[in-house]
């Protein structure tokens, strides 16, 4: 679509700041509350300008979490195009920049939605159970992660601490630790529930994990960031995405060894290599490619978990693609 209007909003959590430009001719900037009020109240202000309509504009803003949630809903329910960008891809475009506050921010990304107007993807909302489900896993993982923070040191005390002092310790922290491990039950069934509520969760939850290594949470984060298979799929990219995807840094004659990228979903990563390390053990062809690169070639052992990784999203896309599950004794058949 040709649009005339690019507006840049930076968005934080008590304002949002609007640059507001007409091709390339910037108009006036803006400053508001991060509130439904306030927004819909500069949409009607927009609208009043010459020659502007929804149609012809393209609100485009940074990823930044649970604060974009006002300005995608109310800008939805306008239908408005909105164009959600991550903030390394609108800073690595804008070449060498100094300096920086809200108001150049706004400006910097309404004049990226220029430069950019014919490569610009939409925004479509996930669906409503989706992003319940996202918000479940990382309630979930903010409990492990504070389970974790207060098993440690307990850990280490019963080492290096007398008994006494261990025992203390363990006694101030058993009724926080025996209620985050209710809350973590707790939300593990409230993913069960929603998973199960909805039949197409279900059938992508079900064929995700046929795949051998790949458990309930690495399939549910699969699921919440490829948005159901929607947003990505293509193995290759979200082998990229999840920083798996090897990239080569050759100059001239100078040829190195490639690499994987450190941009990367370092969440789906981690999870990824779990899955592998599990299948390596349990599945009999990724356990003797194991072998075989790492015995037999005198292999590098991460590179080739990192080959696993990248074999589990193959299967994992194939058997969603193909809408069947994995066949761990596959046999092709003849014509």
């Amino acid at each position: 679509m040709e649009f005339e209007f690019f507006i840049g909003i930076d968005v934080s959590k008590n304002e949002l700041d609007f640059a507001i430009q007409q091709g390339n001719r910037f108009l006036f900037h803006r400053e508001i509350a991060n509130g439904q009020a306030a927004i819909n109240a500069f949409i009607k202000e927009l609208e009043k300008l010459p020659g502007f309509s929804l149609s012809k504009a393209i609100f485009c803003m940074e990823h930044t979490g649970i604060y974009n949630n006002h300005a995608l809903t109310c800008l939805h329910k306008k239908k408005a195009h909105i164009c959600l960008e991550a903030a390394t891809q609108i800073k690595n475009s804008l070449g060498n920049i100094r300096g920086k506050n809200d108001k150049v921010d706004a400006i910097r990304i309404a004049g990226y939605a220029y430069k950019e107007r014919d490569l610009l993807r939409l925004w479509m909302p996930k669906r409503e159970v989706v992003q319940q489900l996202a918000h479940l896993a990382a309630t979930r993982l903010r409990l492990i992660t504070v389970k974790k923070q207060l098993k440690v040191p307990l850990k280490e005390h019963e080492s290096f601490s007398t008994n006494k002092t261990s025992k203390q310790n363990l006694q101030a922290c058993s009724h926080s630790l025996k209620a985050i491990e209710s809350d973590i039950a707790k939300a593990d069934k409230a993913i069960e529930q929603l998973i199960a509520a909805d039949e197409e969760l279900t059938r992508i939850f079900k064929l995700t994990t046929s795949v051998s290594g790949v458990g309930k949470v690495t399939a549910v984060q699969v699921i919440v960031t490829t948005n159901e298979f929607r947003d990505i799929n293509d193995p290759k990219k979200f082998a990229c995405y999840s920083g798996v995807a090897p990239f080569t840094d050759d100059s001239g004659k100078v040829v190195k060894k490639a690499r994987v990228s450190h941009m990367a979903n370092k969440k789906i990563k981690t999870l990824l290599h779990l899955a592998a390390i599990v299948a390596i053990q349990y599945n009999d062809d990724l356990k003797l490619f194991y072998e075989r690169k790492v015995l037999q070639e005198k292999k590098n052992k991460m590179s080739v978990i990192n080959a696993v990784r990248n074999k589990l999203i193959l299967r994992i896309f194939a058997c969603v693609n193909q809408n069947r599950a994995y066949e761990k004794k596959y046999q092709k058949t003849l014509a």
